[in-house]
């Protein structure tokens, strides 16, 4: 066996980011994120990994995104003794991200065993929790932009600035001479690439000419018009004024890292010309705060021409680091925005401001980012007319808006182009990150225009590949697999169990009389019975 490679997540899915490389010399993984989007993905996050992390030698980390970072505190917890190579921009961002994440999860936890407690179920654990978060921190080791560093024996890498998130990276890793080339084996595994327009980030860098590459694909499907600060800024302006007029709360979820910065420094721009009403903007993230700060901080290496400092300094802008604090936010009328997370709205305070708001026809919640499969955020973009969230039935009343300028991912042609900028790809290009659209879409741009049919290859969850063979060739995984194909692609019971109940209380709601409901739920039982 030469050199092999797992596909350990995002493969057919967005998140959970995790590819696991063996050699005859070390083990080491490139990224340990967190699932996200339907139950039966996240369940992923609590089970064993499908490898022992004391094997693991180094993890190689793209970026501090908890898809992409977030199950690094278990992975030390359970035994994973090496280095964390990351950019000091990363490290920094995952310096309270993570923390955060354990913090999160604890009282996330809490309030389900509370929950669980009444109904008489058992007690679950958090994944990991805030102390074990911190003392990852201890296995993070800084990398330059451009410079070789050791993974192990035989192994070296080299990060590229992806242009997605302060400190992002595209690895390269080249493997010592295989013997029959006579030529190193080189990789490059993409992590997220930024859009050409991004507003704070310079753009994607790597070089050419590897036998394999393994890119990301989440907006593979999707040809974004042509955008730039000026109309990005109009977009959102006219969101703002038309949330304003409505006389309630602009509501965005927004990722506490990068999106949630470029939001706050339009936002306050506009203010400031006069372009759209004056109002406080309530950042109700203790993570974005701390994000904010790295940012401000990180202002030098940033776009030059922004001055992003002074911006995220305005008046306009309102921290509330505290419980109380976010509960007084309630307890406000009028026009306001409040930016909490997380972005996809499965978890944090943002949950908290959507049962506040939801219901009311005067507010308005502005999607700014992906929503995976399954997650709360993709249900109202899909126009869901009732929601469920932390066990409660909410009526969607609100103005569900979305706009897509702010995303920090390159889309179908930009990922296409960057794909073909790193040609000749000589053996195969692997399609990660994605859902079942954007790899279908993203495949076929590359096989018009830069990549044979024959060397794109989109690897299901926990599929194997012999890398030094002259192509890919797939291990048989059959009886290692921890989702069949099937359910890692499609919405779970749990999501359907979720529409059934919103579903039944809708037709209750809209029978005519008593008589009415009492023959709805009859049936119901009867229907029940009949499985018994």
């Amino acid at each position: 066996m030469g050199v092999t490679l797992r596909f350990c997540g995002a493969a057919h899915t967005v998140t959970g980011s995790c590819y696991f490389f063996q050699t005859q010399s070390g083990m080491f993984l490139v990224d340990c994120g967190l699932f996200q989007g339907s139950k039966t993905l996240k369940a992923l996050n609590y089970s064993a990994f499908p490898f022992r992390p004391a094997d693991i030698d180094t993890v190689l980390l793209t970026h501090a995104h908890i898809d992409h970072s977030g199950l690094l505190p278990k992975l030390v917890r359970e035994g994973f003794h090496g280095r964390i190579i990351a950019t000091r921009g990363t490290i920094d961002l995952c310096s309270f991200m993570l923390p955060d994440a354990g913090s999160i999860q604890e009282s996330e936890v809490a309030a389900l065993n509370r929950r669980n407690a009444a109904r008489r179920r058992a007690e679950v654990t958090p994944i990991y929790t805030q102390a074990d978060a911190i003392a990852s921190l201890n296995a993070f080791r800084p990398v330059e932009y451009e410079t070789w560093v050791d993974i192990v024996p035989g192994v070296r890498g080299r990060y590229w600035n992806a242009g997605h998130l302060l400190g992002s990276a595209s690895i390269e890793i080249e493997f010592a001479d295989e013997g029959a080339t006579g030529r190193p084996l080189r990789i490059l595994a993409s992590g997220d690439i930024g859009s050409d327009s991004k507003l704070l980030e310079s753009s994607a860098e790597a070089p050419a000419d590897f036998d394999y590459v393994i890119s990301e694909s989440t907006y593979g499907a999707v040809d974004r018009p042509s955008i730039t600060s000026k109309l990005r800024r109009e977009h959102l302006a006219a969101e703002v004024r038309d949330a304003s007029a409505a006389k309630g709360a602009l509501v965005i979820p927004a990722f506490a890292v990068e999106r949630t910065q470029e939001l706050l420094v339009d936002l306050i721009a506009l203010m400031e010309r006069g372009e759209v009403p004056t109002a406080p903007i309530f950042l109700d993230s203790p993570l974005a705060i701390r994000a904010t700060e790295i940012f401000r901080q990180h202002a030098s290496s940033l776009d030059p021409e922004i001055d992003v400092t002074r911006l995220l300094s305005s008046p306009h802008l309102r921290f509330t680091e505290t419980v109380n604090e976010s509960k007084a936010i309630a307890k406000l009328a009028g026009f306001h925005i409040v930016i909490a997370g997380s972005g996809m709205c499965e978890a944090g305070r943002i949950r908290h401001h959507l049962k506040q708001w939801l219901w009311n026809s005067n507010a308005t919640v502005l999607l700014v980012g992906f929503q995976a499969q399954g997650t709360l955020g993709r249900f109202l973009v899909d126009g869901a007319t009732a929601v469920r969230i932390q066990g409660e039935e909410i009526k969607v009343a609100a103005r569900i808006r979305r706009i897509d300028d702010y995303s920090g991912h390159a889309d179908g042609p930009e990922l296409a182009r960057w794909i073909a900028a790193r040609r000749p790809i000589r053996r195969g290009l692997f399609l990660v990150h994605g859902e079942e659209p954007a790899l279908d879409g993203l495949s076929k741009r590359i096989a018009k225009r830069a990549i044979p049919t024959a060397r794109i290859f989109i690897p299901m969850l926990d599929d194997i590949y012999e890398l030094s063979t002259p192509a890919p060739t797939p291990i048989d995984v059959s009886q290692r697999r921890r989702l069949t194909p099937e359910t890692v692609v499609a919405l779970d019971w749990h999501n359907d169990m979720s529409r059934l109940i919103l579903d039944i209380n809708d037709q209750i709601e809209a029978a005519a009389d008593d008589r009415a409901r009492g023959v709805i739920i009859r049936r119901l039982r009867r229907a029940l019975e009949a499985e018994r």
